[in-house]
């Protein structure tokens, strides 16, 4: 008997060989043949901002295509993301995330409704950069020791420290180093970092917590008191500042901002490997390098997981959040 193809599974083979012509790698060959919009969660001027920048030429050289940064700022990075999260894949519209809007921000806030891990394609991780525990002059506090030993010293809610927000990579780089070393400096959270240095500058806020590149000019011009760096170990930018896990009872604080490349999901493979490879490439520059030591950052390790890293540094802020009883709203 002559056996008869149900019309349904013709109609899904032809659905499935469409599909695998769509993603053969010579269908994506002319990729890139225009411009591609880069885009920041965050106004022009901040480290998100300034990666970016450097990142975009970088990616355009190898590409061969201008890379046009676009700064899509408004609610911590959010409305930048969810717009590449919408964006066609087709490698066009990419997004230079940072750990406030791919990690923190859905955990903090209802109103995010992307999902970081599955309404985007991960790229690769670009660079990293260590925030800073600073004292204001008038605390007489000059080392993380002395710091520890004033806390230990004193009742729940003495000392204060700023950050730029609740459920900022700032805020919670305070909250470890609370929990961290049994103490408890009270939050402040302030509308930027401009404001918050002035008070630390002032004595008006005891302690600060900023991105290393932030703080360091006004450590420079010995107007705050840089007391350590947040990442496990010293910085290349600022060598001569300590690290805060040196000091006894700060050894597990370690933590940092990073950021990393992505696309929407569904990014085609071809389209995926090319800028992975970009990026590959571009983590080898020592002109790269350069840059974006002098900005603040230090570079990712080549090969590193961007789906593994992202979910590691889930773990450890979800932890955080936890620890300071932040609620989503």
């Amino acid at each position: 008997m002559k056996s008869v193809q149900h019309p349904l599974r013709g109609a899904l083979a032809a659905l499935c060989a469409t599909a695998a012509l769509a993603v053969s790698p010579s269908a994506f060959a002319d990729y890139p043949d225009r411009a591609i919009s880069l885009v920041v969660g965050y106004p022009a001027g901040g480290s998100v901002d300034l990666t970016a920048r450097l990142f975009g030429e970088e990616l355009a050289k190898r590409m061969g295509q201008s890379v046009v940064v676009e700064n899509v700022g408004g609610a911590g990075g959010t409305i930048g993301a969810q717009r590449v999260a919408r964006a066609a894949p087709d490698g066009y519209t990419l997004l230079l995330g940072s750990t406030n809007e791919m990690v923190i921000a859905r955990m903090i806030n209802n109103a995010v409704k992307y999902d970081s891990v599955k309404d985007f394609t991960a790229l690769g991780v670009i660079a990293s950069q260590p925030m800073l525990l600073a004292a204001s002059k008038n605390s007489g506090v000059k080392t993380a020791a002395e710091y520890l030993q004033k806390l230990r010293g004193a009742a729940p809610g003495s000392f204060n420290y700023g950050s730029s927000g609740v459920g900022t990579t700032l805020h919670l780089a305070g909250e470890m180093i609370n929990q961290s070393t049994s103490t408890r400096a009270e939050h402040v959270p302030y509308r930027g970092v401009a404001p918050l240095v002035t008070d630390l500058m002032s004595g008006q806020l005891d302690y600060g917590m900023l991105v290393l590149s932030s703080g360091l000019p006004q450590v420079r011009g010995d107007k705050i008191v840089a007391l350590g760096v947040t990442e496990k170990k010293r910085s290349p930018v600022a060598p001569d500042l300590p690290a805060l896990a040196e000091t006894p009872g700060f050894e597990s604080v370690d933590i940092s901002v990073w950021f990393a490349l992505y696309g929407p999901a569904g990014l085609p493979e071809p389209v995926a490997a090319k800028l992975r490879t970009a990026l590959a490439e571009t983590l080898k520059s020592e002109q790269f390098r350069a840059k974006m030591q002098e900005a603040g950052g230090q570079l990712a390790q080549p090969g590193l997981d961007p789906v593994a890293y992202q979910a590691e540094e889930t773990k450890k802020y979800g932890a955080l959040v936890k620890a300071a009883k932040i609620e989503a709203q």
